[in-house]
């Protein structure tokens, strides 16, 4: 599983200029079953995704083909985590340390 950490790095209205096409982007992934939650941060700085079911090298891809990327208005930090517990909502998505 990652967290997909979104900082920006041009002003606030700027990212506003990208939004619709950056929802757009989301909601692919959301479809596709790759984005599991995603949000901004508080204070609105960023925003953070999490994304399961890909490679560390799909990943990068996907926050490479953000429109936000691409507009040059944000930076990712990308931490991959073994998620070993979960709420029952999740379970599916459990996975066992490897050996």
């Amino acid at each position: 599983m990652f967290v997909m950490e979104l900082t920006y790095i041009a002003p606030v209205e700027s990212v506003k200029e990208e939004m619709d096409a950056h929802l757009a982007w989301l909601d692919g992934y959301y479809a596709s079953g790759v984005f599991l939650a995603s949000g901004r941060k508080v204070p609105r700085d960023g925003g953070v995704i999490l994304a399961a079911g890909v490679s560390r090298a799909e990943v990068e891809k996907i926050a490479a083909e953000d429109p936000f990327t691409v507009a040059g208005v944000c930076a990712y930090r990308i931490t991959e985590f073994i998620a070993t517990k979960t709420s029952s909502h999740l379970a599916e998505l459990r996975e066992t340390l490897p050996a």
